[in-house]
């Protein structure tokens, strides 16, 4: 990895700072994307104790709001005359139904268009940079949802924070599906992952009963950051996966998604809902 450089979003805390940590450690050069100034302050301290003479900055933007991530990708490419790997792996959880500014439910926002934007603002940089990868963080709780309401996308009828959370990652493996056919010849690979139900401040913004049993629940079910951030790495670094596209991988091993996350037509159109909601 020396010589290249790594965008990770999420990346003040958990997996996505283990995974700049380990990766900087390899030798890339990070850009790092967070949303709060003063954890991104105390992550990049924490990153440079680890990785003496580290190559890192860190970048902030709130990755469900439009406005914001148009800014982030001016600020990105100004910064990056190459990308070799963009990892999206910002996201979140919420018990409560909420809207952005732009009118989305915040899970579908954050999770699934936050990904879906700044993906395709840096596309035409990260093909310049080929070989290169995408490597967009998911989950198996896509296993608990059976297809995609289209026809609310918003979860407008019946809000479950739970259901809300499944859809949007069942939407990350469709959207690495059709980018990845979108990508094939470019020497861009697009690939995602499950990375563990891994201990880390996810869930936390939540407040309550749901805070205290997530709590418990990592406790006795979560793994370590460290142990989560393998799979993402894996999946940026190993060469073995250098001509690897459109694949789902879990514990650094290729597995399938579920059956609604091969739907190549679903995948079809949640791409042109995106673009939609995009403003492209």
């Amino acid at each position: 990895m020396r010589g290249k450089t790594c965008i990770i979003t999420g990346a003040t805390a958990g997996i996505g700072l283990e995974a700049a940590t380990r990766l900087g450690a390899l030798g890339a050069r990070l850009i790092l994307v967070g949303r709060d100034s003063r954890k991104g302050e105390a992550a990049l301290a924490k990153l440079r104790t680890r990785v003496p003479g580290v190559a890192a900055e860190m970048h902030y933007a709130d990755l469900s709001r439009r406005t914001e991530i148009r800014r982030l990708a001016l600020e990105l490419l100004r910064a990056s005359p190459r990308i070799d790997v963009l990892l999206n792996n910002a996201g979140a959880y919420f018990v409560e139904r909420s809207t952005t500014e732009d009118g989305l439910e915040q899970t579908f926002a954050l999770n699934h268009m936050g990904y879906f934007l700044l993906t395709h603002l840096l596309r035409d940089r990260i093909a310049a940079s080929a070989p290169a990868r995408i490597v967009n963080v998911a989950s198996e709780a896509h296993r608990r949802t059976t297809s995609l309401d289209f026809g609310d996308l918003q979860t407008v009828r019946r809000y479950s924070g739970w259901k809300a959370y499944q859809r949007s990652k069942l939407c990350n493996i469709l959207f690495t599906r059709e980018l990845a056919r979108r990508l094939a010849g470019s020497g861009v690979t697009a690939n995602c992952l499950h990375p563990g139900f891994v201990a880390s401040s996810f869930g936390d913004n939540n407040k309550g009963l749901f805070r205290v049993g997530i709590g418990v629940l990592k406790l006795v079910r979560g793994i370590t950051v460290e142990q989560g951030a393998e799979t993402p790495v894996y999946v940026a670094t190993a060469p073995e996966l250098a001509t690897t596209s459109g694949r789902y991988f879990d514990r650094c091993r290729e597995r399938a998604p579920s059956e609604a996350g091969r739907n190549d037509e679903a995948a079809s159109r949640l791409w042109r809902e995106s673009e939609r909601f995009a403003g492209l």
